[in-house]
């Protein structure tokens, strides 16, 4: 009974996530919109006691100028969880602590992890979408992740694709629809992956699926088998929760709903061709 019961719940947090998801696609969050109701009756207690208090005279109270903001009073001061911020962070930290230079990047958040290692080295990303940029340090190539033609083999010490791969093929950042291209992606990762240098890759982890045309998951053997010639050094997660969970075993997360696997994988160095 108990088992039927937990069954029965993970079906119907998969039907909700993926009615939220189809909210979200069409522009519509439903959880903004209900904290935003429910701030109204503290807008307008806050409006009143600003008039009631005094005007500025640089700021008076004009109903014309109103920008009603109503659920940051409910608010943390930041987001300390989530995919996103433990996968940009971890990889920073994993980059900076080896020592290197130089990094490459392909198709990671520009204004997280990129935006991270700027402060410290100088980066070259390479994604399929244009990217104008003057930024100091930060250099760009436009390619097809799937082939990165133009990279040398084995040419890369320090390499990372975060939260990109699971994309790749599915045209919904251009590119061209291949089934496998989240397979070929990760090969040409690791291709261009140096002996002895470190590859640090972020995918979905969890119950295999294409959840067509926004992602794949993984289970963690399928990534783990689609780069065996590169050595697994460590393996984190950040979990259902939003949590990391540092050190722990890929098969760990082989269950999940929708986590977020953080692989550091290593070339070993007889691989030198």
């Amino acid at each position: 009974m108990e088992q039927r019961n937990f069954t029965t719940s993970l079906k119907r947090q998969r039907v909700l996530r993926t009615a939220y998801h189809a909210f979200q696609l069409m522009g519509c969050d439903p959880m903004l919109g209900l904290k935003a109701i429910a701030g109204i009756p503290k807008f307008l207690r806050d409006m009143r006691s600003y008039s009631e208090v005094g005007t500025d005279a640089h700021f008076p109270l004009k109903l014309k100028n109103l920008f009603p903001v109503l659920s940051d009073y409910r608010s943390q001061a930041g987001e300390l969880r989530g995919h996103y911020f433990h996968q940009d962070l971890w990889a920073a930290r994993k980059v900076v602590k080896s020592g290197v230079r130089e990094h490459v990047d392909v198709g990671s958040r520009i204004d997280g992890f990129v935006a991270h290692l700027l402060t410290v080295m100088p980066i070259t990303v390479i994604d399929i979408r244009p990217l104008k940029s003057t930024v100091e340090g930060l250099s760009f190539i436009q390619a097809d992740a799937t082939t990165l033609a133009g990279i040398s083999d084995q040419s890369v010490t320090s390499l990372s694709s975060l939260h990109a791969v699971e994309h790749f093929g599915l045209g919904r950042y251009g590119d061209d629809v291949d089934p496998s291209g989240w397979f070929k992606g990760m090969r040409s990762l690791a291709r261009i992956l140096s002996p002895g240098g470190c590859l640090y890759l972020s995918v979905p982890v969890g119950r295999e699926r294409l959840e067509f045309n926004g992602q794949r998951v993984f289970s963690p053997s399928t990534v783990l088998n689609a780069l065996e010639d590169l050595s697994l050094v460590s393996f984190s997660a950040v979990d259902d929760l939003g949590e990391l969970r540092s050190d722990c075993e890929p098969a760990d997360m082989a269950d999940a709903q929708y986590a977020c696997g953080l692989f550091e994988f290593r070339r070993p160095v007889q691989q030198a061709s």
